[in-house]
């Protein structure tokens, strides 16, 4: 990047932050994933016995399933924070004030980005602490083997599908058409196909990302490169949505 364009970016995240954080549907979106997923968790872990939440041999994927629920709302973050530019010409007036496209969009895209994280880290945190103590004797601790990878790995997981929904929504121009494909899909679609296409399933997106919750990951991705495949189908999602909003009209 030019050294002369460095003093322009700042204003312009201050207004993608303005936007995020005035916008209700995106804001509701982005507290939703630490919200809903914690009472979801309370609500899971109260209504089973000790025993039978430790059961099963896969306690570390047992303590982060609420993520499940967790990433469907980060779907609707990435999808509402970029859908309130296509309500009532809002995009024309931003590329008013910025009429550098490839400025707007990566900015927007990085404050997407680093709000997700902010949230999304206490999320898996509290997902899990939150689940382990309502276990007594059968809960494990944060130096459990796969813990604190599945923490981290399940932090960025959710961000990459918050940017994997923001790009769609680039695309597509709407949040109901990105969150009409993108939650059935990861809801229902990615079990049928992936049980359909044999090994090829362990490739889609949410597939090779839930490696990360898994003390011995199954198939042949390992948890970093199951997290490397959801972060290539993020960068194709976001180079579609770069090519939309570059090619078309406001």
């Amino acid at each position: 990047m030019p050294v002369a364009s460095i003093p322009s970016v700042a204003p312009v995240l201050r207004s993608e932050w303005i936007k995020i954080r005035t916008v209700r549907a995106s804001w509701g979106s982005l507290l939703a994933i630490l919200l809903v997923t914690t009472a979801l968790t309370v609500l899971t872990y109260s209504t089973v016995g000790e025993a039978e939440a430790a059961d099963g041999g896969q306690q570390v994927k047992e303590a982060f399933y609420p993520l499940n629920f967790a990433q469907v709302a980060a779907l609707a973050y990435g999808a509402t924070a970029v859908a309130s530019e296509y309500r009532e010409g809002a995009l024309r007036v931003s590329l008013a004030a910025v009429p550098r496209r490839g400025l707007l969009y990566w900015s927007k895209t990085a404050v997407i980005a680093v709000t997700a994280l902010l949230v999304c880290v206490p999320t898996t945190f509290a997902t899990f602490l939150v689940g382990q103590a309502f276990l007594g004797g059968h809960a494990i601790g944060l130096d459990h083997p796969g813990v604190l990878r599945a923490c981290a790995g399940g932090a960025v997981y959710l961000v990459l599908m918050t940017l994997f929904a923001a790009g769609l929504t680039f695309l597509l121009r709407s949040a109901v058409g990105a969150l009409g494909i993108l939650v059935p899909f990861v809801l229902v679609g990615s079990f049928v196909l992936g049980d359909a296409a044999g090994g090829i399933g362990a490739y889609l997106p949410d597939r090779a990302g839930s490696h990360f919750f898994r003390e011995t990951p199954p198939g042949p991705l390992g948890p970093w490169e199951g997290l490397g495949v959801t972060a290539l189908w993020a960068a194709a999602a976001l180079a579609a949505g770069w090519w939309a909003v570059r090619r078309r009209d406001a």
